[in-house]
């Protein structure tokens, strides 16, 4: 192999493991004390791990549902404040109309019967993007709303 083509082919490495890398983040990169809602259609799905993936394309009258403070959600091993993360929810400033939606790995999408999410697929959830919502338009998933019912994904069920 001449230097050319070894150069090009670490260059390669590194950037794809630092995609990945930057991809795959846990929860302290998210703003928590900030909940945004998001509904709209799945456009892309990802059924997989590290965790399930959907491109979400907003619905093009995105509002706060009325009902969203007082609906309950599911108890869950993690220690979630749910009801106050409904009532602080807010929608996002920016303007993106698609965005990319992290939700929980298989093995806990399976603890709580989340049914395979198909392109084309109408749902809602509450989660968490960036600090002041620098970056890509994120959201990693707290709540899924998805034919009339609501999963907790941070952790399993209690």
């Amino acid at each position: 192999m001449d230097r050319r083509t070894a150069i090009q082919l670490f260059a390669t490495t590194v950037s794809t493991f630092s995609l990945n890398t930057l991809a795959h983040h846990g929860w302290s990169s998210f703003d928590l004390n900030r909940p945004l809602y998001l509904e709209g259609k799945a456009t892309r799905v990802k059924w997989q791990n590290p965790h399930t993936e959907l491109v979400l394309e907003l619905s093009a009258t995105l509002v706060l549902p009325a009902d969203l403070a007082s609906r309950s959600v599911p108890a869950q091993t993690a220690s979630v404040d749910g009801p106050n993360l409904l009532k602080k929810a807010v929608l996002p400033k920016r303007a993106d109309k698609t965005w990319e939606i992290e939700l929980a790995p298989l093995s806990r999408m399976e603890a709580w019967k989340v049914p395979e999410i198909k392109p084309g697929q109408v749902l809602a959830m509450l989660g968490f993007t960036f600090k002041e919502e620098k970056g890509g338009a994120i959201l990693r998933v707290e709540y899924l709303w998805l034919d009339g019912k609501t999963y907790a994904l941070r952790s399993s069920p209690a």
